[in-house]
């Protein structure tokens, strides 16, 4: 019986362990591959997207934003802020929840 119970377990181990193992081998994979073996339209796409990302950092926001969309822009926060009751609507608000205070009730 226990010989039983001890292949049943180990075989249940051994699925188990080859489950992950197969998923370990598909996540690594994936992360270990580097630029130079990525297909053509990949490194394409990561470069467009590194290439915005600096051109971003240096205009300090949306890249080929003119005066227009400026104006657009500010018309858009002063609406929300008159909507809303003002503040800074550029970052994220900050929450506080204070404890709630509990009052001790004596059994009957």
């Amino acid at each position: 019986m226990t010989v039983q119970r001890l292949f049943r377990l180990s075989s249940l181990l051994r699925s188990a362990l080859s489950q992950q193992a197969r998923r370990n081998v598909g996540l690594s994979a994936v992360a270990m591959n580097r630029a130079k073996d990525l297909d053509p339209v990949q490194k394409l796409f990561l470069d467009k997207i590194r290439e915005y990302n600096t051109k971003s950092k240096a205009a300090g926001g949306v890249v080929g934003a003119g005066p227009e969309y400026q104006k657009n822009m500010a018309d858009e926060l002063a609406k929300l802020q008159r909507l809303y009751g003002g503040g800074d609507l550029t970052k994220f608000p900050d929450f506080k929840f204070p404890e709630p205070k509990f009052e001790e009730v004596s059994p009957k």
